[in-house]
């Protein structure tokens, strides 16, 4: 074989070569594009929240046949506790707000919903075992919530020995279990005491969780904000000195979207509670002329829920072009707490 065509041969062998190292490169670049469309696709399908329910068809579900839910007082807010509880660890993804693996750990969104959501299911956990099932102060607290309570105050980003979503089932059975025995006709030990000073008790913890986030939903944007820590009261006391007016922090950029998906987690949480509670305490809330107030705080609280559009929470100023989902959401929040504090003083009255 001559010279000119052993330096062809080669040639051409190096030609092929690099043309299956360039087939080789392209091949892996397509699965690459594909795996991130593929968890791109599964974190969008993962961030839709759990459409609302019907709390008092969702209890029927779990009364004997033939039992009607409204018959046992409390039914319908202990099954909704369960069922908002539920939802949370048995949505599209499950729970995720403790996940290390893609796409759960880059999403941020949903785990602030749902952080939101068990902050609202520990504080009804709460008033269940301290007010609702008790007659008074003295009396004997239930077994089942008193280890319902601790479990539903998990840390909620544990991942592993044991998971945050294990604990918070062992708190749905617990309350299961106490359900059980609660529409239990032959059960006189375990009760619900629907009365206006229970009711009133819960709302009081609503009315801080909803103030809190009504303050920081319009941290969205800075503000001028003067000092009433101390108004009402001449011998009131703190513990360092408040300065008379300050401008409140603005809450950073990348931290907006995190106290948005929050509220909504904890008002889509609260909107059900409080349609239970609608259904439980009907007497009472006839009684103090109370049931225009709870829809308007139902009906403020349904709003929130409304559909967002945008693909981003927005975070315009004043009345300019763009929209501040943050205020709008502020505004609903806000409304619902100030019907609370109306219903409140109703409650309280004789």
């Amino acid at each position: 074989m001559s010279l000119f065509q052993r330096l062809r041969n080669r040639s051409t062998t190096r030609r092929g070569g690099g043309t299956g190292y360039r087939r080789g490169i392209g091949l892996v670049g397509a699965l690459i594009v594909v795996a991130i469309l593929a968890v791109a696709g599964l974190g969008w399908y993962w961030s839709q929240s759990p459409a609302a329910f019907d709390v008092v068809a969702a209890t029927a579900q779990r009364m004997p046949e033939g039992r009607d839910p409204q018959s046992v007082p409390g039914s319908v807010t202990t099954a909704t506790l369960m069922n908002v509880a539920g939802r949370l660890l048995d949505k599209p993804g499950g729970y995720i707000g403790n996940d290390v693996m893609p796409p759960g750990v880059i999403m941020d969104n949903m785990p602030n919903w749902e952080f939101g959501v068990i902050v609202q299911v520990r504080d009804l956990a709460q008033a269940l075992r301290n007010d609702m099932s008790r007659s008074r102060s003295q009396s004997t607290e239930d077994t089942d919530l008193a280890i319902a309570e601790p479990q539903f105050n998990f840390p909620s980003d544990s991942w592993w020995f044991p998971a945050s979503e294990k604990e918070y089932r062992k708190g749905i059975d617990a309350v299961d279990r106490y359900f059980t025995r609660l529409i239990d006709k032959d059960n006189a030990d375990t009760q619900f005491y629907a009365r206006a000073d229970n009711l009133n008790a819960w709302l009081g913890l609503v009315n801080k969780r909803l103030g809190s986030l009504a303050q920081r939903l319009s941290a969205s944007v800075g503000e001028y904000r003067y000092n009433t820590d101390l108004a009402g009261d001449r011998a009131a006391r703190q513990a360092t000195p408040g300065r008379g007016a300050s401008v409140v922090a603005e809450t950073p950029w990348l931290q907006i979207d995190d106290v948005f998906y929050e509220a909504r987690g904890s008002t889509w949480a609260l909107m059900h509670f409080l349609r239970a509670v609608r259904v439980d305490f009907a007497g009472v809330l006839e009684d103090k002329n109370a049931e225009a107030s709870m829809d308007q705080i139902i009906r403020s609280l349904e709003q929130s829920q409304r559909p967002v559009w945008s693909p981003v929470v927005l975070n315009g100023d004043g009345f300019g072009l763009l929209a501040n989902h943050s205020l709008t959401m502020a505004s609903y929040i806000a409304r619902a707490n100030a019907a609370i504090i109306e219903l409140r003083r109703l409650l309280s009255e004789g």
